[in-house]
């Protein structure tokens, strides 16, 4: 009976299994990911400080950089035009002037009859050569003249030019030998010369003209993208010697002063320097550029009224349209002369301006004198009015005025190349220093910070 018990008797398990297995639960840990590290380094001290460092690094370096580049840009943008631009565009500048000198020499070295004076054929032979010189020049002179347009236009001058010389020669063989149809010649080159070629050259030399217009203006402005940069990097340097500040109980971070003093040094010459810049080239565009244009404008024009005016004793014809050109051309010329600016805005040039005006005046009254006399059929009393050497006479007067605007013009051109010349030499330094200053000012970021790092290992 009690070995039936004890079989039936139910097992007794051990007590301690339920607190073993309580323990195995316990023991078990989180498990740790790459990510939960990162946040928790980016939440603690160190962590900011290496982010902080980075951005201001980041900040600095692009600044700097663009800076730099902006600056090179500029001033290869100015070395440019004073070596390519602006020679290319005063070529075609005397081009235009060159072909209305020869044409208005031609002319009135027709009037002379038989064998032309040595003076006016020199000075037509001159002028056809620096013509071709200059055709020669802008067909290689640079990129500025590829264009299609452009090479088209210099192949048309250069075809028509070599018509209007032949036909000239024609002339000149004609009226020497005394025949009447000179006239007829040398009235068709003429007309070859206004309607044809100077129009051609006019295009052309407008296109180089608003070419240097386009490069000053855009240079004028400030370089805002650079500026702002430089400006956020200051910004942001001083803000973090504040925080470090705070955070190390240091009140000066002898690297991120460093860091501040150069970018703010950089920020301060860009500014200099960039005002600087811009005014020369502002010089450069009214004391250079825009009297250059008026000045050429008004020699060509004056040219031009003489050149209508030996036409008109060449062909002896006082019923021709060559007083209505004439006097479209003086009207032109006079009022380029009374508006040209008589203060600060367009110095360059007044004296030379007042000197043409005063002359002016006593062509006009030679002209009149000359129509006149003309009128009673007086053909060579007209003629000695229009090229005589008398100091009233209608050559003189047209002399003087020639040779003022031509010395306008020189002064001009000198104005305009000192000017930009003065601009590129301001940014000369500038380049190569704010890449230094970039440099050492990334080095005090660095040299700032590791310490601060470094007391929480």
């Amino acid at each position: 009976m009690i070995d039936v018990v004890l079989r039936r008797a139910p097992s007794i398990e051990p007590q301690g299994s339920y607190a073993s297995s309580g323990a195995a639960e316990d023991d078990v840990k989180p498990v740790v990911t790459p990510r939960k590290e990162l946040r928790a380094f980016l939440a603690s001290t160190p962590g900011r400080l290496t982010v902080l460092g980075i951005v201001l690094l980041a900040l600095t370096l692009t600044a700097g950089f663009v800076a730099t580049s902006v600056v090179n840009s500029s001033e290869a943008t100015l070395e440019t035009m004073l070596a390519e631009t602006e020679p290319l565009a005063y070529s075609t500048r005397s081009l235009y002037t060159s072909l209305s000198v020869a044409d208005a020499a031609a002319t009135t070295a027709f009037i002379s009859g038989g064998l032309e004076p040595p003076e006016l054929q020199d000075r037509y032979e001159e002028a056809m050569a620096t013509a071709s010189s200059d055709l020669v020049f802008a067909s290689t002179g640079g990129p500025g003249l590829r264009d299609d347009n452009s090479r088209m236009l210099l192949s048309s001058i250069s075809t028509d030019l070599s018509v209007y010389s032949g036909i000239i020669a024609t002339a000149r063989a004609n009226n020497r030998a005394g025949n009447p149809v000179g006239a007829s010649y040398l009235s068709e080159a003429s007309t070859v010369m206004q309607n044809r070629i100077l129009p051609m050259a006019r295009q052309l030399l407008a296109q180089q003209e608003t070419r240097i217009a386009d490069i000053q203006r855009n240079y004028s402005r400030p370089p805002w993208l650079a500026l702002t940069l430089v400006t956020l990097a200051l910004v942001a340097l001083v803000f973090a010697n504040i925080v470090i500040a705070r955070m190390s109980r240091r009140r000066f971070n002898p690297g991120l002063i460093l860091a501040s003093a150069c970018t703010a040094i950089l920020l301060v010459w860009m500014l200099v320097a960039g005002v600087t810049s811009s005014l020369d080239t502002r010089r450069a565009l009214n004391e250079g550029a825009r009297p250059l244009h008026e000045l050429t404008s008004g020699r060509i024009l004056a040219q031009q009224a003489r050149t209508q005016e030996m036409l008109k004793l060449a062909r002896r014809d006082s019923g021709g349209d060559y007083d209505e050109i004439f006097d479209e051309k003086s009207r032109q010329f006079g009022d380029l002369l009374s508006n040209y600016p008589g203060d600060g805005s367009m110095r360059v040039g007044q004296d030379e301006v007042a000197d043409a005006q005063e002359a002016w005046t006593r062509w006009l009254s030679a002209h009149e004198r000359m129509n006149a006399i003309l009128g009673i059929g007086d053909f060579d009393s007209a003629a000695m009015v229009a090229i005589g050497p008398g100091p009233d006479d209608s050559a003189a007067a047209f002399t003087e005025i020639n040779e003022a605007l031509d010395n306008g013009i020189e002064t001009a051109r000198n104005h305009l190349r000192s000017n930009v010349a003065s601009a590129a030499d301001v940014l000369t330094a500038l380049g190569p220093v704010s890449l230094v200053l970039t440099l050492v000012g990334s080095g005090g970021i660095i040299i700032g910070l590791w310490p601060r790092l470094r007391e929480y290992q």
